[in-house]
C-alpha cells in the first residue's frame, strides 16, 4: 500500500484541490455537499440542508422530547423514516416484549411517530428491519442524497454515491426542527483499490484488510471514496459492506460513485421512481454525473493491489487489530509505537490470546451472522453455499439473523431456511442482535464469536465476550468445523 503521485498535504491544498489561482475539477463527496449547502459559517462549521432522515427507537426519544420542549415540529416529516432494530427481541415478535427498557424504547418510537406524522416500519410490518438494511432495499436511498441517522453505520448509504453520515441525539433534534445539521467540511481521501481479488475474498476482507493497514484512526478527518476496478466488480450489497465500516477508521464516512450496478439495483424497488418513466429518466440523467472528475485533487490517496488481500480475522479488542486468516498474531518486539504495544498487549489479556501464534484452527463457540454489516440476502446466500448438506460442529452455537422481513421473507422463498436448519442453524427474526449486546441475543463471558458484524469492542456483544471478525464465508466454514477456519481449504462433508 502507498501513497498516490497525487497525493498532497491538506495544509498546502484546498479541500475543493487544484492549485491556487486554477479552477480544478471536483471530488463526488464536494459535488454533493456542495450542493446542499445551506450556509458557511466564518470559521465555522457548514449549514447543510438533509434529504433523508433515518431514525429508530435508540437514539431519537430524547430528540423528539427536546423539541417538543422548546415547542417545535417537526419540520417535514415526510422525509423521516422510522424502524425498530436494535434493542428488538429476535425470537417471538408477535409477543410483548420482555426487557422492560427494550419495550419503552420501542413504544416511545411508536407514540412519538403516531403524534408527529412519520412513517414507522415496526415490529410485524413487513418493511421492518435494520435501518441501514431497510432504506436500500426498499428505494429510500438514492445516488446525491444527503442521509442522517442516530446512528454511526449511516456511511453504509455512502455505497450509492450519497453523503451518509451518523449523527448524536442533540443533533437529531436539529434535522427535525429544521431538516438540516451543522457539520465542519471533512477533508477527502481516496482508496483505490485495483486488480483481481483471491478466490475466497470478498467485500468484508477487503474493508478489514484496509482498516488493519490504516489502523481504527486512520480516516479521522476524512471522508472516504473508495475506487478502482475491484471495487467496481463488487455487488450493491458488497460494496454497503465497504462503506458500512468506513467509521471503524474513523472515517466520517464512505462512499462510491454510482454506476449501472447502482441504477440496476435501485430500479424497480418501492419508494425508487418507476423505471421508464419520466421521474425516473430524469433521476437517471443527475445521477449519472455524479462521479469525481478527473482532475479533482484529493487530501490523501491510497493505492492497494486486490491481489494482496487474503480472507481477514480480527483478533484485538478493535477493528484495526486484523490479520490474514493465516497470519500469526503480532509480537510485542514487533511493534515500534509503545502506545499501539501497550494497547495491543492490553487488547490480547482481554481476549486470551498469545503474541506470535496463529488462530487458524482455534476452538470457538458461537458464529454470529447478521448486523447491518453482513445480515443482506447475498450475504446468506454466501453461507448457505458454503453449508449446503452439511452439519455444524456439535459444540458450536449459530444464529442466522436477517437483516430486515423482507430478507426473511427472500430466505424462506429461496429455501435457504432449510438449508440453515439442516445444517443446525439458528434462524432468528429480522433485528440487530447480537451485533451489539443491547438486546437479549449476548454472547456469554468468556466465549469466543466470529461475528460478521463491524465492531469487536470490549463487552460489545456481552459483558466478557470476546469477538474475531470475519466475512460471512470465514463465518460459515467456521461453524462446520468449529475452529478458526480458511475458507478455501476444502471441507469435510
Amino acid at each position: 500500500m502507498q501513497k498516490n503521485s497525487k497525493s498532497l498535504d491538506s495544509s498546502k491544498v484546498p479541500s475543493t484541490g487544484g492549485d491556487l489561482g486554477e479552477a480544478m475539477g471536483k471530488t463526488l463527496f464536494e459535488k454533493i455537499w456542495e450542493k446542499h449547502l445551506v450556509k458557511s459559517i466564518p470559521d465555522g462549521p457548514d449549514v447543510i440542508y438533509i434529504d433523508k432522515h433515518f431514525i429508530h427507537e435508540v437514539t431519537s426519544p430524547q430528540a423528539f422530547a427536546g423539541i417538543e420542549k422548546r415547542g417545535f415540529k417537526i419540520f417535514r416529516p415526510n422525509q423521516v423514516v422510522a424502524t425498530a432494530d436494535h434493542n428488538v427481541p429476535t425470537i417471538n415478535q408477535h409477543l410483548p416484549i420482555k426487557d422492560m427498557l427494550s419495550r419503552l424504547q420501542v413504544d416511545q418510537l411508536i407514540e412519538n411517530c403516531s403524534k408527529h406524522g412519520i412513517e414507522l416500519y415496526g415490529l410485524g410490518h413487513p418493511f421492518q428491519g435494520i435501518v441501514h438494511v431497510i432504506g436500500p432495499e426498499l428505494g429510500i436511498t438514492q445516488p446525491g442524497m444527503t442521509i442522517v441517522c442516530g446512528d454511526s453505520h449511516t456511511s453504509t448509504h455512502g455505497a450509492f454515491g450519497s453523503i451518509a453520515f451518523g449523527i448524536g441525539t442533540s443533533e437529531v433534534e436539529m434535522v427535525f426542527a429544521s431538516q438540516c445539521v451543522l457539520q465542519s467540511r471533512p477533508k477527502v481521501m481516496r482508496i483505490n483499490i485495483n486488480g483481481e481479488l483471491n478466490k475466497g475474498v470478498v467485500s468484508k476482507d477487503i474493508i478489514l484488510y484496509i482498516i488493519s493497514k490504516i489502523k481504527a484512526s486512520g480516516a479521522t478527518g476524512y471522508f472516504v471514496e473508495y475506487a478502482g476496478s475491484a471495487i467496481r466488480s463488487l455487488s450493491m450489497e458488497s460494496r454497503m459492506t465497504v462503506c458500512n465500516m468506513s467509521i471503524e477508521m474513523g472515517a466520517r464516512g464512505g462512499m462510491i460513485a454510482p454506476d449501472e450496478t447502482t441504477f440496476n439495483y435501485i430500479k424497480g424497488r418501492k419508494f425508487a421512481p418507476l423505471a421508464g418513466g419520466e421521474e425516473w429518466d430524469k433521476k437517471l440523467n443527475e445521477w449519472k454525473k455524479l462521479h469525481t472528475d478527473d482532475d479533482a485533487v484529493f487530501d490523501k490517496e491510497i493505492n492497494i493491489n486486490a491481489a494482496d488481500i487474503e480472507p481477514m480475522i480480527t483478533y484485538g479488542t478493535n477493528p484495526g487489530l486484523g490479520l490474514a486468516i493465516n497470519g500469526l498474531i503480532p509480537t510485542a518486539e514487533s511493534i515500534s509505537d509503545e502506545g499501539e504495544r501497550k494497547n495491543i498487549l492490553k487488547a490480547l489479556e482481554y481476549m486470551g490470546l498469545q503474541q506470535g501464534k496463529a488462530l487458524l484452527g482455534m476452538p470457538v463457540q458461537n458464529i454470529f451472522i447478521g448486523s447491518c454489516t453482513n445480515s443482506r440476502i447475498e450475504d446468506l446466500r454466501l453461507v448457505a453455499g458454503v453449508v449446503k448438506g452439511k452439519k455444524k460442529s456439535e459444540h458450536v452455537k449459530v444464529m442466522i439473523v436477517p437483516g430486515s422481513q423482507q430478507v426473511a421473507a427472500q430466505i424462506k422463498a429461496e429455501g435457504l431456511d432449510k438449508v440453515f436448519e439442516e445444517a443446525g442453524f439458528e434462524v432468528r427474526q429480522a433485528g440487530c442482535s447480537a451485533c451489539l449486546g443491547m438486546n437479549e441475543d449476548k454472547i456469554p463471558a468468556g466465549e469466543y464469536c466470529i461475528s460478521t458484524s463491524n465492531r469487536n469492542f470490549e463487552g460489545r456483544q456481552g459483558a466478557g465476550a470476546r469477538t474475531l471478525l470475519a466475512s460471512p464465508l470465514t463465518a460459515a466454514a467456521s461453524a462446520i468445523t468449529g475452529v478458526v477456519t480458511d475458507v478455501r481449504n476444502p471441507l469435510s462433508p
